[in-house]
């Protein structure tokens, strides 16, 4: 993902001489095209990330699109005040771009661990939470971002993600997107995990379990038509997401089922990584399985809250 980032901002700078881009001392190489082509767009503000965040609103209050780019982690919670006061309070059109999100960089341990970044911009007034499942979806949002008249957080993988969508959908933030159908079991994923929920629906075929796969690309706003009109059809909803099982997405689905008129019958399940930190350093893969989130692990979580014997 982060390649087609460099990419895509590259192609929007090209067709908008408000877009420009600012980086945490990070992807230098990765931005050479960027730069040879627009070097007067490009600041490399350094290892100051708060400091990227105010020069991104200062430059937006000037009539810049900028994107804000650097590690997850360190674009969010570093950040914070600053993207609650000079992006938010301010309600400024930058992007802030988190590359390595959830369990992406696994290898280097809690410091670049990003569990807690939804959870912790989602209360933020005028914040839009967008987190794409495969590079379809990052190409149409990072489009459509320039759109909006607020800030946007971008949620990015690290690399090799897969394309999930067979073509590019009519896409608009806010709205999910169906990525297999079903009816005995919803998987409502969001980012990049929803290739492993894909995989939990292929194993739950084989046991004459079919589920309906999506993506909520968009965790603030939710898309409220979709969650109401898949908790009426479906005895069992089920929420997948690379972040804590708290205030992420699971979070934001439970708030609104609390809510709903009237009270869907369905049951629901959130997976995602539980209230502790990772002390181990694996690979990605290794840690999705610690942590249940392979395609074999939703698979089984499913069949045992239906309460189905494999076949």
């Amino acid at each position: 993902m982060r390649n087609l980032f460099a990419k895509t901002v590259t192609a929007l700078a090209g067709a908008d001489e408000r877009v420009v881009l600012l980086s945490g001392d990070i992807g230098n190489r990765l931005f050479d095209d960027f730069k040879a082509k627009f070097p007067t767009r490009f600041f490399n503000c350094g290892i100051a990330e708060a400091n990227m965040i105010g020069v991104a609103a200062g430059l937006a209050m000037n009539g810049y699109r900028p994107f804000a780019y650097t590690i997850a982690p360190f674009t969010t919670t570093r950040c914070l005040e600053q993207i609650k006061l000079d992006l938010c309070y301010q309600h400024l059109p930058v992007v802030i771009a988190g590359t390595g999100a959830g369990l992406s960089y696994a290898e280097l341990g809690p410091t670049h661990h990003t569990f807690e970044d939804l959870a912790i911009l989602r209360p933020l007034p005028h914040m839009t939470l967008f987190c794409p499942c495969d590079p379809v979806e990052l190409q149409l949002g990072m489009a459509a971002s320039l759109t909006l008249s607020g800030p946007l957080y971008l949620r990015l993988g690290k690399k090799g993600e897969p394309a999930l969508h067979a073509a590019p959908p009519a896409f608009q933030f806010g709205r999910a997107e169906t990525l297999r159908e079903g009816a005995d079991v919803a998987l409502l994923a969001t980012g990049p995990i929803a290739a492993e929920a894909l995989r939990a629906a292929e194993l739950l075929a084989a046991e004459g379990i079919t589920a309906r796969v999506a993506s909520l690309h968009t965790v603030k706003p939710l898309d409220l038509d979709y969650l109401g009109a898949v908790f009426a059809a479906t005895p069992l909803v089920v929420t997948v997401e690379e972040h804590s099982r708290i205030g992420g997405l699971g979070g934001a689905v439970a708030e609104w089922l609390a809510e709903a008129e009237p009270r869907p019958a369905a049951r629901f399940l959130s997976l995602g990584i539980e209230d502790r930190f990772l002390p181990q350093v694996p690979s990605q893969e290794e840690a999705r399985r610690v942590e249940g989130l392979t395609g074999e692990a939703i698979a089984a979580a499913v069949i045992r809250r239906l309460g189905r014997p494999a076949a």
